[in-house]
């Protein structure tokens, strides 16, 4: 089998691909409802949250787009603050509906300045909304959330935050650190496969969906909520995600929070510490850089392209090359969700095997 490490999809532990094959239930009948309001139940504790969360079947982008059409209205001033690829995406979506989205970007690498936040919306005082992404997948490195959450709420402006790689994987309080909406994505380090997105929302992101003119029809909060008293979900759900994801959940808590994050973080410090024993550099500021996804940087003579492609033909190791600018300039090595020491330790020893081949001169 392949160590799988790449930021999403990640692999499944055995008890939550067991329960995925179980047999379908009516998605309007008595099962489904005592299944989500379980599932519901318990990530609501993951959250750190009492306010309302949702399933909504989809994508993380999907998520993200959601998190758009039920906060906004054409034409309403949006802070977007970008440190990479999904930041943008991000970005891209509100302008779609027609948001009037002034970029907040930072150099990809490093995190954003909760300062500059600050400034930025000092300069307009017209600004509604501020997007962020909480843990930017394509360059591995993890905003201060908690200092710009804070900087939004000087302002009082809605804070809507990508999660998609960081909820269940690094702390993130959604109510002590006062997110309006936050979406996450089940493919990251919930440990099911893609299908689902989960997103919470507070009287804050509520209001603001009852000020919405964005036109929203599959997305619409306000009908997964009146749905949701019923026991059910507007649309078709994706049930046999949803097993899965009620079993990943209750190992999860019977982790318990802290120890998650603690053997995150501690992962996460062995990926980097061996690739630079290997004489590898890091691509991102280390004081920023992520417990869920690590960016290598192509130096010394390698070509990242190549030792991807040997990674997976040769070591059955699988890998994530670096998007848009980064393309065959980084590397990235997933390690989130079901991950354990022996993974991140076979990763290495293979990474010392094809370093050479893939032009590594150190």
């Amino acid at each position: 089998m392949d160590n799988l490490r790449i930021p999403g999809p990640t692999p499944l532990p055995d008890e939550v691909l067991k329960t995925m094959s179980r047999q379908m239930i009516n998605h309007r009948g008595p099962e489904f409802k005592e299944l989500q309001d379980n599932v519901l139940a318990d990530l609501k504790k993951l959250f750190q949250t009492k306010n309302d969360v949702f399933l909504l079947t989809g994508s993380g982008t999907g998520g993200l787009e959601a998190g758009v059409v039920n906060t906004m209205s054409p034409g309403d001033k949006v802070l977007s603050v970008s440190i990479g690829v999904f930041g943008d995406r991000f970005a891209d979506i509100a302008k779609h509906f027609g948001a009037d989205v002034t970029n907040l970007n930072f150099e990809w690498g490093k995190a954003a300045d909760p300062d500059a936040v600050r400034k930025a919306l000092q300069a307009d005082p017209k600004i509604k909304t501020v997007l962020v992404t909480h843990n930017e997948t394509s360059t591995g490195v993890t905003n201060d959330l908690k200092a710009i959450s804070a900087v939004v709420q000087e302002f009082d402006k809605l804070l809507v935050v990508d999660a998609i790689s960081s909820l269940g994987s690094i702390e993130l309080p959604v109510d002590d650190w006062n997110i309006d909406v936050a979406i996450t994505g089940s493919q990251k380090g919930w440990m099911v496969p893609p299908g689902l997105a989960m997103v919470s929302v507070n009287e804050k992101g509520w209001k603001a969906h009852a000020e919405s003119k964005i036109p929203g029809f599959y997305w619409d909060f306000g009908k997964a909520k009146d749905y949701l008293a019923k026991g059910q979900t507007p649309w078709t759900p994706a049930v046999s995600v949803i097993y899965g994801l009620e079993v990943a959940l209750k190992m999860m808590l019977k982790e318990g929070l802290p120890n998650i994050f603690a053997r995150h973080a501690r992962i996460a410090q062995s990926v980097r510490d061996g690739v630079k024993a290997l004489g590898l550099s890091l691509f991102a500021e280390p004081s920023h850089a992520s417990n869920t996804v690590t960016s290598v940087a192509g130096s010394g003579g390698l070509d990242t392209r190549k030792l991807v492609k040997l990674m997976r033909e040769q070591e059955h190791v699988v890998l994530a090359g670096g998007q848009r600018t980064l393309d065959g300039k980084i590397f990235r090595v997933g390690h989130l969700g079901w991950v354990s020491d022996d993974d991140i330790k076979g990763l290495l020893s293979s990474l010392k095997k094809v370093l050479p081949q893939a032009g590594f001169t150190g």
